[in-house]
């Protein structure tokens, strides 16, 4: 078999570069190891109405709620709500989803093959193991977008991202106080360096959480959060679609080598401030499935992949690793203080106004030159001295 483009991986960032290659002119095919489209799960499946536009698809049946804001809780238990003026985020069926995104594709030319696994670079393409049967399929252009471990990558000599957070999720029934609305819970006891959340959506909740590495396991703060005041009342004990995974925080140096490029969770294009990829992974994909087709036809380099996704969202990267960080060292007593700031009023019109899960940065600026300007910089202070 001869491509002129394989992407390797068919989750969100492949199924838009593959998507993006075929519509340059490019002869692509697309691979997933799996037997089916979306599994496994490793996902929230909660994504911003930005990320939505950004795959090019509108509100289809993979939508099972629309969010307008958070309940976000203190670790000392205080509640803060950040309410939306609309829809901000939609729940979606990942699977669904995943499976739209690849039909899509499809319906660009793309060539799909499912039960297909990557085994390794060859000269002129890569080798795979397709329903039990070894093969090489020649290829001009290799994207990988095969997940935080990259097979691709580490076969073409590419690095991971160093930085990830482990977590854990299951879906359960959940009585939520208002469907329309995340809850985020902070602190030590349930979500060391990052947060826990339950995510509702028809009478059920995905409960999870991630954490830094090198903590206790997942499975310890998944059930000390069970029996937070708040989830305890909600959660109606039973079990199902039990995921875990990783989540890549920051870039590798180098996302292209020879004639591969990386995408998606594969490149660490997630947010680091909700640990979200699909957003970032679809902006990144399009430039990716573009580039390849012109290097296919030798009308570019793959290097233009590098420069342009990195000046299109790498800045944003680079600040919300900055929050991640300083926020996720925070003690349980500042966090108890930053929140109790955000929790002003004055503070909550400005969140409310222009808060932005894909772009936190413009709000960041908004707080600094309209809000308390000496309680948030003695608040960033003591986070940012935690860097240190």
């Amino acid at each position: 078999m001869k491509y002129d483009v394989v992407v390797v991986g068919a989750g969100p960032a492949g199924a838009m570069a593959s998507k993006y290659a075929a519509k340059n002119g490019a002869r692509t095919l697309l691979i997933e190891e799996h037997a089916s489209i979306g599994s496994p799960v490793q996902c929230t499946g909660l994504i911003s109405t930005a990320a939505l536009g950004e795959c090019e698809v509108g509100e289809e049946n993979f939508v099972l709620s629309k969010m307008k804001g958070a309940f976000v809780y203190a670790p000392n238990g205080e509640e803060l709500c950040i309410r939306g003026k609309d829809t901000k985020a939609y729940v979606i069926d990942r699977k669904e989803f995943d499976r739209v995104l690849v039909e899509r594709s499809i319906e660009y030319g793309v060539d799909f093959q499912l039960k297909t696994r990557f085994i390794e670079m060859e000269r002129n393409g890569i080798s795979v193991i397709s329903n039990g049967e070894k093969k090489d399929i020649r290829a001009d252009v290799i994207i990988g977008a095969d997940g935080i471990q990259s097979n691709v990558g580490r076969s073409a000599g590419l690095f991971r991202s160093r930085n990830f957070l482990s977590g854990i999720q299951f879906e359960a029934p959940y009585s939520a106080n208002d469907p329309e609305f995340v809850e985020i819970f902070t602190g030590t006891d349930y979500a060391p360096g990052f947060f826990a959340w339950a995510v509702p959506f028809s009478g059920m909740a995905r409960i999870g959480l991630a954490r830094n590495p090198g903590d206790l396991p997942a499975k310890h703060y998944l059930e000390k959060l069970l029996k937070h005041r708040i989830v305890a009342s909600r959660y109606r004990s039973s079990r199902t679609e039990h995921v875990i995974g990783c989540i890549p925080l920051g870039p590798p140096d180098k996302t292209v080598k020879d004639n591969v490029m990386l995408v998606g969770d594969a490149a660490g294009q997630v947010k680091p401030t909700s640990g979200g990829g699909v957003y970032m992974g679809a902006v990144c994909a399009k430039i990716a499935g573009e580039v390849a087709a012109k290097a296919s036809r030798k009308e570019a380099d793959l290097l233009e992949y590098e420069k342009r996704w990195r000046r299109s969202v790498e800045r944003e990267l680079a600040i919300g690793m900055l929050i991640h960080k300083s926020l996720g060292k925070l003690s349980d007593e500042n966090l108890n203080d930053f929140i109790r700031f955000l929790n002003r009023p004055e503070i909550g019109e400005i969140i409310t106004e222009y808060g932005d899960m894909d772009h936190p940065s413009g709000l960041m600026q908004k707080l600094f030159s309209r809000g308390d300007k000496l309680e948030l910089i003695r608040l960033f202070g003591i986070a940012f001295k935690t860097l240190f």
